[in-house]
């Protein structure tokens, strides 16, 4: 009952001599720090919209103007051409105070300047705007930089110099172009062609030309008209159908996960670890709330959309029989935390004195807190232990398994703590990390974060942090609200605060003393009836069967890294890309459409692009190298060729000439129109047999990698899309390694993870091998 009475902030109850009322003071105290913590947020997002609003103008700027403008007149100079004394002869005389003539001057002239301010602004911003619509950079061979790119370099570091903030350059950048019909389908066709016979290839030739002549240009039309007036014209689509409309289980099939670093370790203390990455975690939840945060610029000097950013945290996705939503709260004190089948709410902030409710706990508090919830000994409530397996399984079964078991009482009022939260907690009780001596060690471990045992993560949130018992951590990410690199930043900025800024006393605790009289975690309470928990059990078992089908296997790749594979002269990405077309068609014995993930952020709210890295060049290249008879010669100009063309089709998806995101919105205005296109339901219908990303790191700079080689994570994965694929994810770790994970399924006969990575390693050494690049060239 005592969090019943917390919960309320008073009472009143009917007596013969009236009403009894009685207010609980520390309800009220709460409530009061609650509004004046709104009123602050308030300020802050009204005073950084305007500062945003009239970037790269500022109050300085403005009195500049002024003062500019005060100054000439009384050098007799009228700069404004006559509209100061326009303005002052039509100011309404009552409404302008002093009635001299010297007020009445000033106040035109302050009109007059911030009209030419104002006017200034929207010049400079159309200025940018029009900037980064050119895309030639790209394509400019490193170190060849041609004088007009030199040119526009110059002026876009004019126009976006000073200090931004987080969202300042996102009215600034340009909306994704629509690419015209004919070179999608001409781009579409080459990239097919390597994958088809001849007889095949005639067939889809004269579907594309059919869809191109007959149906497309009526669809292009609405696609066209829809880039008019939505900021992006394929995020909003991409976001409901490719993620929210899905009714698959998100476990293995949609989230992906994260590794914490892999060759350092600072501490044994699970609850001292999670103690410093939560509270730096909400460190940088509070620069996202307040726009401190510097935009990610490309070259330094291209700003990127930060739009993704917006619902890192306070987010979950809410179940729904056709359709989930995404669900963004503005406000959240505190986290939700698994342990042992209990689980917790853990307030993040300060509440025991009036002038500390707004005060983040400090890190040794918030190891106080996890503390407690080790060494509370309380067992599960019935049916509470297995209650996230909801999460693991069809999304369809836990939609009514909410709306019949969750929609009222405690179990809402439990299930809203969990939603509500910042983010969501798990206090592990099983032990991972990354033995060099052991390779599988690296797969437990990203076994574990991928799906652990179905029911102790919560799916929906958008991140769940998972603290492993000996201390090491991971994330496992809900993809709907963003895409890796963007939670990247998040990442990379705790472990970074965690071992460069917080640190651990000798004894592997958090600094500082514990506040002792905080009050414990909350134990958050539930009434499971027998019907839920064989909801339960039912989402659990499809969960399991999921998780058990997925193999795993991670490696790390020694022999070298980023540093030799650039005296191939060419880019690691193509370099990796092309290795694994050759590891893939060792495995196979066939080439397969492949997908490897690009990002379209250039563009305003844009998120990927889809690189469809199997291509004529690559192949060549391939079965060159499996024939055998080729010079070596002959084999590193087919390498050059396949590497330039892999390195041009990333440049294309990243300008917003990719094949699949147009393909993909035609279809969607072909379904809303009931219009049926053979050659559109047959492209979207292919598999990808070979999915790919690279993971990106070091990108907010918080230490030189040169001065510390051994902060590295290991990247992250996901599950295959196919059944009878793979799912590859890839970190290029500086400059002298590169970790793989590699997914399949054991349910086919014609995938083996393990197998798989044993050819990309031969590959890449294969390759290699071409130029000479070994470590003793180094």
């Amino acid at each position: 009952m005592a969090e019943a009475h917390q919960a309320v902030a008073f009472q009143f109850t009917v007596t013969p001599d009236g009403f009894d009322f009685r207010l609980s003071r520390e309800a009220l105290k709460h409530l009061y720090l609650t509004e004046i913590n709104a009123w602050k947020k308030r300020l802050i997002r009204i005073k950084n919209g305007i500062l945003r609003g009239v970037y790269p103008g500022s109050p300085t700027s403005w009195l500049a103007v002024v003062m500019a403008t005060v100054g000439s007149s009384y050098c007799n100079v009228d700069i404004s051409n006559g509209l100061v004394y326009y303005i002052q002869k039509h100011l309404p005389e009552r409404y302008v105070p002093y009635q001299t003539p010297q007020t009445r001057a000033l106040v035109s002239m302050a009109i007059f300047s911030t009209g030419v301010w104002i006017v200034g602004i929207f010049f400079f911003r159309q200025t940018l705007k029009l900037l980064l619509s050119y895309h030639g950079w790209m394509f400019e061979m490193h170190g060849q930089t041609s004088r007009s790119t030199k040119v526009w370099a110059a002026c876009v570091r004019l126009l976006s110099s000073g200090r931004p903030m987080l969202y300042s350059f996102q009215t600034s950048l340009p909306k994704l172009p629509v690419p015209s019909v004919q070179a999608t389908i001409q781009r579409y066709l080459e990239s097919v062609r390597p994958l088809l016979d001849d007889k095949k290839y005639q067939r889809m030739e004269i579907l594309a030309k059919e869809f191109q002549d007959k149906t497309a240009p009526r669809l292009q039309k609405y696609l066209v008209l829809k880039s008019w007036w939505a900021t992006n014209y394929v995020s909003d689509w991409w976001e409901e159908y490719i993620y929210l409309r899905g009714r698959n289980p998100l476990m293995v099939n949609s989230n992906y996960y994260a590794m914490d670093f892999v060759l350092i370790k600072n501490t044994d203390v699970q609850a001292a670890r999670l103690g410093n990455i939560v509270h730096a975690m909400i460190t940088y939840r509070r620069k996202l709330d307040r726009e401190d945060i510097k935009p990610v610029m490309a070259l330094g000097i291209v700003p990127m959309c930060s739009n993704q950013m917006e619902r890192m945290f306070n987010t979950t996705r809410i179940p729904g029989k056709e359709t989930d939503v995404l669900q963004h709260f503005n406000e959240s004190r505190h986290v939700a935390v698994y342990h042992k089948g209990r689980f917790f709410k853990v307030w993040l902030y300060e509440g025991s004195n009036l002038l500390k409710g707004s005060n983040l706990l400090k890190p040794r508090d918030l190891e106080l807190q996890f503390q407690r919830i080790l060494d509370d000994p309380s067992p599960p409530q019935p049916g509470e232990e297995r209650l996230a397996a909801l999460t693991a399984g069809g999304r369809v079964e836990w939609a009514q398994a909410r709306q019949t078991f969750f929609s009222s009482g405690k179990n809402r009022a439990a299930l809203d703590a969990i939603e509500r939260a910042a983010f969501f907690v798990v206090l592990d009780e099983e032990s991972h990390s990354y033995d060099p001596d052991n390779e599988a060690s690296l797969s437990l471990y990203g076994k574990a974060l991928l799906h652990g045992n179905c029911y102790n993560r919560w799916f929906d949130k958008s991140f769940t942090l998972v603290a492993f018992k000996n201390a090491q951590l991971g994330l496992n990410t809900e993809h709907s609200w963003a895409d890796a690199p963007v939670m990247g930043h998040l990442w990379e900025f705790a472990l970074g605060t965690d071992i460069f800024h917080l640190g651990y006393t000798e004894t592997g605790h958090c600094l500082g003393k514990p506040n002792l009289t905080l009050t414990p975690p909350q134990r958050l309470q539930w009434d499971i009836p027998e019907r839920c928990q064989a909801a339960i059990e039912s989402s659990y078992q499809v969960a399991k069967a999921l998780a058990d089908d997925v193999e795993l296997y991670c490696f790390q790749f020694f022999p070298f890294g980023k540093g030799l594979i650039k005296k191939c002269r060419t880019s690691p990405d193509a370099f990796v890309q092309i290795a694994l077309q050759l590891a893939h068609f060792r495995d196979k014995g066939k080439f397969c459409l492949t997908y490897e993930a690009s990002m379209t952020r250039l563009f305003r709210e844009g998120r990927t692009e889809t690189v469809r890295s199997c291509t004529n060049e690559s192949t060549a290249f391939v079965k060159a190298m499996v024939q055998g008879s080729h010079t070596k010669a002959d084999l590193q100009n087919l390498f050059r060729k396949a590497s330039e063309k892999h390195q041009n089709l990333y440049r294309l998806a990243m300008t917003g000439a990719g094949i699949d995101r147009h393909l993909f919105c035609l279809y969607v205005v072909s379904k809303y129109l009931g219009v049926s296109s053979p050659f559109l339901a047959e492209v979207l219908s292919e598999p990808w047999r070979l999915s790919t990303s690279q993971t990106a790191q070091f990108q907010i700079g918080m230490f030189d990698p040169k001065k510390y080689p051994n902060h590295l994570g290991a990247g992250g994965g996901f599950g295959p899309v196919a059944d009878d694929g793979y799912g590859v994810s890839y970190m290029i770790a500086g400059e002298n390694t590169i970790f793989f994970h590699i997914s399949s399924k054991f349910s086919s006969s014609e995938t083996n993870a393990q197998r798989f990575g044993n050819h990309i390693r031969q590959a890449l050494l294969d390759i290699a091998d071409l130029f000479k690049v070994s470590k003793a060239d180094s």
